[in-house]
């Protein structure tokens, strides 16, 4: 690179970088691009709240009331992904939807839960159930004369929305027109599957239609083309996307088992409250200084070259989560967190594969090529699988899975395009400014080769221990007839508490007054606060609270605060049962690709096997640390989990891409063993410089952040302590273990 065009090159970088600082902080054309127009959960911003009840006398089931919760969730994700759904007492549903004020049109859109019916009409009769009329927009609509419930006892309702599965919009390509179109694909339960090929075989014989009716009104009358006996079928018909996806919604909402009526709705305020934001600023400024600091310490003009990039990844991170509107959250935060791991970890495996090239003889100009070339399959491999984790969990999974997926995937993506190309780009440009001493970029010595895999066993045993040791202690807990784990009310529900003060405190003085007190009640640190606008009403979400803490909660609320409990009531947990299955099935299908993609890439599934086992090892330790410490289980507990998931697999590729390396170019007297040591040493000082570097933006967190922000960050510090271990003692040593077993079975 010529000098004029380095000059160039850093005030270009220079200018960019200092324009989307200013975007990223006051926002581009407006607020476009400025974090504070990032669309917040419920946990950091709040949103609106709707109680509905069930319709109809007596209790309902659990059943039915657990299959309802879990359908309203699929419909409000398309509010949000960070929606919530759950129970408030024996017959009421709340859900709240972040990053929304005006409840009327949410309850508009949202329409009435239950009453809808397929109902099978003659065409050749003129629909005699119903009278005509035109819309606003002049299109035709269908007016019920007759009641339901007399087309029901007539036998002329075909399917209720109980008996439809899912429905999603579309599109196809007409077969005439050659134009895509948009559709509704509708997917029936195997009771609603039989009904529908019956319904559909008549219809079809005697030339019918099979309206929908929803709500008081026909939304849709589709008529009967072909019969239908495998269950799935398609609405079609002149439909926007929007119209296409809004009879989708609608046709969901009307399969819930039961039906509901609006109570009441509200806005509320953070579940964190507002120093959960502000002390998550804080802490990811003075972890970014940290690492700044670091990097330049220990790589010296590579580190100021990284520390430039790693400015523009986080502006970038800002930018394009505000351009695609994706709802941040504390598990969102989680994923930038590992992503911003990543991005650093990037740029010290090249920093250490330059420092390997300068002790081998090579230039500067040159080592930086070859550093940045060999570097590439470990960065790719590793970004890629996290990557494909990412893309499973956000296409399976629910809730604040989805959230935590985005982040990491566009948080990956920056940070592959700021190590590869920008930090590249600033190296070569410094270089070309006469930027040229070793010593600025440091010389890599040859480290004493430790031997990992003769302690193996020791290893083996220390894992185990602790592993066991949790499953120990969760029986303990059990015997005491207490839970496993510490659940708190994301997974088993809990109480829900409204007080109303004598004066309208600030989210900030209750969290810095009156939560320490419930959370001294409770002794337990997840306490959710919700405050109602334009009252002075507040809601705390507790773990469930006996009788004596109920008390003591009046008793303190009116003594300490002259405040008066309105109104207590037990609520389910916001991660239903299925959510949980979800969770799970997202994890194993993210696994077994993640495990595909190793095995492709390394062409010997022993190492995809190996990383996966290290992986499972990390998630069980973490495990054992909640079951032993107590840690309270909350929705964050899956995004830790993910988190160290992500993290883990990455630091084993990076290991696993240089034995790769090394045993294609290793003579015939090199011994396998000797190898995957050379190759453990060799990236020791990444694994554990990338560690160090996140654990320092985690332990921020830990230090800064309110009482369930600590909650969230003390177990992830613990999954990343135990990633770089598993990552550096065993990984390898599983490897090993799978050749010889592998070369007895040979031998029999």
């Amino acid at each position: 690179m010529k000098k004029s065009t380095s000059i160039i090159s850093l005030i270009l970088l220079f200018a960019v970088i200092a324009v989307f600082g200013i975007t990223a902080s006051t926002g581009f054309t407006g607020n476009d691009g400025a974090a504070k127009d990032i669309p917040l959960g419920l946990d950091l911003e709040g949103g609106v709240s709707i109680t509905y009840q069930v319709v109809g006398e007596g209790n309902p089931s659990a059943e039915d009331m657990s299959d309802t919760i879990y359908k309203l969730q699929q419909r409000v994700q398309n509010y949000s992904t960070e929606s919530v759904v759950y129970q408030e007492g024996t017959d009421r549903i709340n859900i709240e939807i972040p990053g929304v004020s005006d409840a009327e049109t949410i309850l508009n859109d949202l329409g009435k839960p239950g009453s809808l019916y397929f109902i099978r009409q003659n065409d050749a009769q003129g629909y005699p159930n119903y009278t005509y009329a035109l819309d606003d927009n002049g299109q035709m609509m269908y007016i019920l004369l007759k009641d339901i419930n007399a087309i029901v006892e007539g036998g002329d309702v075909v399917l209720s929305g109980t008996d439809v599965k899912s429905a999603e919009a579309g599109s196809v390509q007409n077969s005439m027109t050659k134009n895509n179109e948009f559709i509704v694909s509708l997917s029936m339960t195997d009771e609603g599957t039989k009904k529908f090929a019956d319904a559909t075989s008549k219809a079809y014989a005697a030339g019918e239609s099979i309206a929908i009716y929803y709500d008081g009104e026909i939304v849709s009358a589709p008529n009967v083309k072909a019969v239908i006996t495998d269950g799935q079928a398609q609405i079609s018909g002149t439909f926007t996307y929007d119209e296409a996806n809004k009879l989708a919604s609608t046709i969901r909402i009307g399969g819930l088992k039961l039906e509901l009526e609006q109570l009441h709705s509200k806005v509320v305020g953070a579940q964190l409250g507002t120093e959960a934001i502000s002390t998550s600023l804080k802490a990811a400024l003075i972890g970014f200084v940290i690492i700044v600091i670091f990097m330049i310490i220990v790589y010296r003009i590579s580190g100021i070259a990284a520390s430039l990039a790693l400015a523009l990844y986080c502006e970038l991170v800002i930018i394009l989560l505000d351009a695609f509107q994706i709802t941040l959250t504390l598990p969102g935060i989680a994923g930038i967190i590992l992503s911003i791991g990543m991005a650093v970890d990037a740029n010290v495996i090249i920093f250490a594969r330059i420092r390997e090239e300068i002790g081998k003889g090579k230039t500067v100009d040159s080592a930086i090529d070859v550093g940045f070339k060999k570097a590439l399959s470990a960065i790719l491999d590793g970004n890629i699988t996290t990557l494909i984790a990412a893309a499973v969990l956000g296409v399976l999974g629910t809730g604040t899975i989805k959230g935590f997926a985005a982040t990491l995937a566009l948080g990956i993506v920056i940070s592959m395009f700021t190590a590869l190309f920008i930090t590249k780009l600033i190296m070569k440009s410094f270089f070309a400014l006469g930027l040229k001493s070793e010593k600025l970029y440091g010389v890599a010595k040859e480290a004493r080769q430790i031997d990992f895999l003769s302690k193996k066993n020791l290893f083996f045993v220390l894992s185990a221990a602790v592993i066991v040791a949790g499953f120990i202690f969760m029986g303990v807990h059990s015997g005491k007839g207490e839970n496993i784990l510490n659940y708190s009310l994301d997974f088993v529900g809990g109480t829900s508490t409204e007080v109303t003060f004598q004066s309208d405190m600030t989210l900030a003085q209750i969290d810095s007054d009156v939560v320490p007190v419930i959370e001294q009640i409770t002794n337990d640190g997840n306490v959710m606060t919700q405050k109602i606008d334009g009252t002075n009403d507040v809601i705390f979400k507790t773990r469930s609270l006996t009788n004596d803490e109920a008390a003591k909660l009046k008793n303190d609320m009116s003594s300490q605060f002259g405040a008066s409990i309105k109104s207590s009531e037990t609520i389910s947990s916001t991660i239903s049962g299925e959510m949980k299955r979800d969770a799970i099935i997202a994890v194993v299908v993210a696994s077994v690709f993640m495990l595909l993609y190793i095995w492709i890439r390394f062409k010997d599934v022993r190492f995809g096997c190996s990383s996966v086992m290290a992986l499972i090892h990390d998630v069980l330790v973490v495990l054992a640390f909640y079951a032993i410490a107590r840690v309270s289980v909350g929705s964050t507990f899956i995004a830790c989990m993910l988190t160290i998931v992500g993290y883990s697999i990455n630091a084993t590729i990076v290991i696993f891409d240089r034995i790769r390396e090394n045993k294609a170019a290793m003579a015939n007297k090199d011994h396998l063993e000797d190898v995957v040591n050379r190759s453990i040493t060799q990236t020791l000082s990444r694994s554990v410089f990338t560690s160090l570097t996140t654990f320092i933006m985690v332990a921020a967190l830990y230090v800064l952040g309110v009482s369930s922000i600590k909650e969230f960050a003390l177990p992830l510090m613990v999954g990343i302590l135990c990633g770089t271990y598993s990552s550096i003692c065993l990984a390898s040593a599983f490897y090993m273990v799978m050749r010889k077993i592998a070369k007895k079975s040979d031998k029999e």
